[in-house]
């Protein structure tokens, strides 16, 4: 019951945030970062479909995706349809990765220590999740505030 309440989820966030990045009125705004807001909503975006690409889709769905992290913060200028693209695809990855979790892995840890311990795979599923809404919303508010 997890595995599809999170697919639900993480195919919501992802469709909201690809309709944040194609609301912005001028293409250029995407990246755009003012005073205090040290990330664009296309860095935002990058990062986390580079995210969800690493934790979920290499390690569930062995699609061999290979991240570089410091690119999703200082590449700039990447076309919107692009970064329409790469959230459409996420959403097939995650969907298809998430479907070859049996529920007894969900307790048994998870394959890689990201932080510095060791943590379930359900609990790790989730944090993915939280962390994905969490940037959504500096989405939004990003859109909201520079896009004038």
């Amino acid at each position: 019951m997890l595995i599809q309440t999170l697919k639900t989820l993480f195919e919501r966030d992802l469709k909201k945030l690809k309709q944040e990045i194609e609301s912005y009125q001028d293409e250029k705004n995407i990246w755009m970062i003012d005073k205090s807001i040290a990330n664009s909503a296309g860095n935002l975006c990058l990062h986390l479909v580079g995210n969800l690409n690493t934790f979920i889709g290499v390690q569930f769905g062995k699609t061999g995706y290979i991240r570089n992290r410091e690119l999703e913060f200082s590449q700039k200028d990447v076309p919107r349809i692009e970064l329409v693209k790469k959230i459409d695809e996420t959403i097939m990855v995650v969907a298809n990765s998430l479907d070859k979790i049996k529920t007894e892995q969900l307790s048994e840890d998870y394959p890689i220590v990201v932080f510095s311990e060791k943590m379930s795979t359900e609990y790790f599923l989730v944090h993915l999740a939280t962390h994905l809404a969490y940037h959504l919303g500096q989405v939004n508010y990003h859109r909201r505030l520079l896009d004038n």
